[in-house]
């Protein structure tokens, strides 16, 4: 995020412009829980918890997933028949932990140290406690007393990106660095027995994982410059996807159309902000898409017309995590950065999509 401040001249000076002033990505950590192999969790639970149904069969063999991660995996433990009750304190019981894991490398790979951290942000839909995980993950990464904390819940998969405004508008008026955190544990909301397709997608590609970034005010090499973001939301489709409480923890619903809809938005909404800043979508050279399943991935490389090896830092991820909601941006992004071969002043995007039906964008530039 770039803010243009501009000081008034003392007497007798001339007025030498703006100072740019701006927040930085500059460091990355990420944590996952103990992985377990797609067709194994099939073959031991899912093909059994779906009634041996065929439908089931292919969908978990099509959604391009090959391992996920859980911090309670159904090959050990059965929860479909907990409660609500009994899985939140499972949350209590692994998310400071691992939240904890993935904020610590990204503040050791900034080369800060927690009393440089001026507010924590986190992002999770998938538990709720009070103190929050947020005042929680203070206390054990020992951040200052009066460091900020700001909690953002139930957005979904998409949160990442609006908690990155934030966190970045922080950064700015305040010229203190800040830690962005993600954590979520789906595996906790494994529903009852059903056939219902909906959920059998979203049994197939859901997963655990930590994922976090700090960032600063100023200059740093390597680091990502945030320049704008942008964020859409089709409310006449808001039933397409849904996470609801119940009794049995935490329901998903999708939609088969959701690829469809978000193929109406993504390539106006993309356009307009690279627009804004000069740009074109060829001239990107990384994008981080949240690789919500295999058919939203073709169609953002369909509708923004982006070569095959476009979206391969998303495609991996998917592969080998699984759709982690609102980590999995950060999961990317941490790949297009190790691995991307990016060079200084290259254009990135970062994209998210969620309950809304909602799509969010952010451009960053390597410094």
């Amino acid at each position: 995020m770039r803010v243009d401040r501009t000081s008034a001249p003392a007497d007798g000076e001339h007025h030498t412009g703006a100072q740019v002033v701006s927040a930085h990505v500059t460091g990355v950590g990420t944590a996952l829980p103990r992985a377990f192999d797609q067709q194994a969790v099939w073959d031991g639970y899912f093909r059994e918890h779906f009634g041996g149904s065929r439908v089931a069969e292919r969908i978990f063999r099509s959604v391009a997933v090959s391992r996920r991660h859980a911090v309670v995996s159904p090959l050990d433990e059965d929860l479909s028949g907990t409660s609500t009750d009994a899985r939140m304190r499972r949350y209590e019981e692994f998310a400071p932990g691992l939240g904890h894991a993935a904020a610590t490398a990204a503040i050791e790979s900034a080369g800060l140290t927690p009393a440089d951290v001026g507010q924590l942000t986190v992002v999770s839909c998938t538990g709720y406690t009070a103190p929050g995980l947020d005042t929680l993950l203070a206390a054990s990464l020992d951040l200052p007393d009066r460091a900020r904390r700001l909690l953002v819940g139930h957005m979904g998969c998409y949160a990442a990106l609006p908690a990155l405004a934030a966190t970045a508008d922080f950064v700015v008026a305040h010229q203190r660095p800040a830690v962005l955190l993600c954590v979520e544990l789906t595996s906790l909301h494994l529903q009852p027995p059903t056939r219902e397709v909906q959920q059998v997608v979203s049994h197939a590609l859901f997963s655990d994982a930590a994922a976090a970034i700090v960032l600063r005010p100023g200059d740093a090499p390597g680091g990502l410059e945030l320049l704008g973001t942008t964020s859409h939301t089709d409310a006449t489709t808001r039933d397409h996807m849904t996470w609801r409480i119940t009794d049995h923890g935490f329901r998903m619903d999708l939609s088969p159309h959701v690829p469809e809809v978000l193929g109406k938005h993504v390539g106006t909404e993309v356009e307009d902000l690279l627009a804004e800043h000069g740009l074109v979508p060829s001239d990107v050279r990384g994008w981080a898409v949240h690789p919500g399943g295999p058919r939203i991935l073709a169609t953002v490389e369909r509708e923004l017309d982006l070569p095959a090896a476009a979206l391969e830092h998303s495609r991996h991820v998917l592969r080998e995590h699984g759709n982690c909601s609102s980590a999995t941006v950060l999961l990317v992004l941490d790949r297009l950065l190790s691995r991307g071969g990016l060079r200084p002043g290259d254009p990135v995007v970062a994209m998210a999509f969620g309950p809304g039906l909602t799509l969010c964008a952010a451009l960053l530039r390597v410094t």
